[in-house]
């Protein structure tokens, strides 16, 4: 028996009944309306069965181009566009997809952006933690019905990935690796199978056209969980890479930054683009081991120090100007930010850090306000 799974209002519906202006983070079909509109009314392409525009759309959509009335898509991933091409394509088959990478990569960026283009909706999510539950995954129950009534179709609460398997839509499972390993386990089926079965009722819910599902997952981070061999195998896996380059690094970090700065009245990022350059031009040397004119050999501090961490210490940089400054993006806005960022082994990192600042830093020709600020705040 195939038990059917009523339509219930998703996050992004009850929240556009709120101007989107209240927002402080929009969704992505909600933030990026007007472009994925325009991209759905000039698209003339074969779509895949309930895809909102054809493959060649959703890849526009995330690496920016300009369409044939003028209409200018914004970049949403700056990285080698087959990484995309190949992601996408993926999504147009019955497998699913596994975004991997080093913490800060984008990976939930690209996930939500390509959610938001496919389906429209980004919200049918399930966030990875270590105690993310099989209910979460699978199906949960509404207790008051269950006791009242027994097991029942009213008292069913479907997932966002049953969900998403009855109106053949895209799911997405973030920080796969921190789910535990049994919990993990229940997509084997989902995957595999494209159905659920629901035993306490006797019956299944099987994955409709249109269905699929992307999963992030990165093994940096203390407390992952390792995917087992069976789990991986029903995934196309695509690794999503650091910038190539300290330009691109900068790129996505001021349009990062400046997306971020204008929900929250923050001063313009161009004015800041000196200290944004040097913000990048750190966390690479530190993250690489070695300057960028490849003379001095650096030691590496413990944490990531990725382009994620670079865009939060330039955004509280601008805050810092806004509310105590003048407005303009300085050394002292973020030195205190770096610091927190580099020093995360208060005994190793910090020692790391003083040999950076004292042999590289200090050395460097127009880096002089901002060495006096990171030795103030590492004082």
């Amino acid at each position: 028996m195939t038990v059917s799974v009523e339509p219930t209002p998703s996050t992004s519906a009850v929240a556009s009944e709120k101007p989107s202006s209240e927002a402080l983070r929009p969704h992505a079909e909600d933030a990026f309306a007007h472009e994925l509109a325009a991209l759905a009314a000039q698209d003339d392409r074969p779509r895949p069965v309930r895809w909102k525009m054809s493959p060649w759309a959703v890849a526009t959509y995330l690496l920016g181009g300009t369409l044939p009335d003028g209409t200018v898509i914004t970049p949403k991933y700056v990285g080698p566009r087959r990484i995309v091409e190949v992601a996408v394509t993926t999504l147009a088959t019955d497998r699913a997809l596994l975004l991997l990478g080093v913490p800060g990569t984008a990976k939930t960026w690209v996930s939500e952006h390509l959610a938001a283009a496919v389906s429209g909706d980004s919200t049918l999510l399930v966030q990875g933690t270590a105690g993310t539950p099989e209910e979460a995954i699978r199906y949960g129950w509404n207790y008051a019905q269950l006791l009242a009534n027994g097991p029942s179709r009213a008292a069913l609460v479907p997932s966002p990935v049953m969900r998403a398997m009855a109106e053949g839509m895209t799911a997405r499972v973030e920080e796969l690796t921190r789910i535990p390993a049994d919990v993990q386990d229940s997509l084997i089926t989902i995957l595999s199978e494209k159905t659920l079965p629901i035993p306490e009722l006797g019956g299944e819910v099987q994955a409709v056209r249109g269905f699929n599902l992307i999963a992030t997952a990165n093994d940096r981070d203390r407390g992952v969980n390792d995917l087992s061999s069976a789990l991986r195998r029903r995934f196309n896996t695509v690794v999503l890479p650091l910038p190539e380059s300290a330009e691109a690094e900068v790129e996505i970090v001021a349009r990062r930054v400046d997306q971020i700065g204008r929900s929250l009245d923050l001063p313009a990022v161009p004015e800041g683009v000196d200290e944004i350059r040097r913000v990048v031009t750190v966390f690479r040397e530190l993250r690489d081991g070695i300057t960028a004119d490849g003379r001095t050999k650096l030691k590496s501090p413990s944490g990531t120090l990725s382009t994620a961490e670079a865009i939060s210490v330039v955004t509280n940089g601008l805050a810092l100007a806004a509310h105590f400054g003048d407005g303009l993006l300085r050394p002292s806005d973020v030195a205190a930010g770096i610091l927190g960022a580099v020093v995360r082994d208060p005994a190793a990192d910090r020692v790391i850090w003083q040999e950076y600042l004292e042999a590289v830093v200090r050395e460097r020709d127009g880096w002089k306000d901002f060495y006096r600020a990171c030795r103030e705040v590492s004082a």
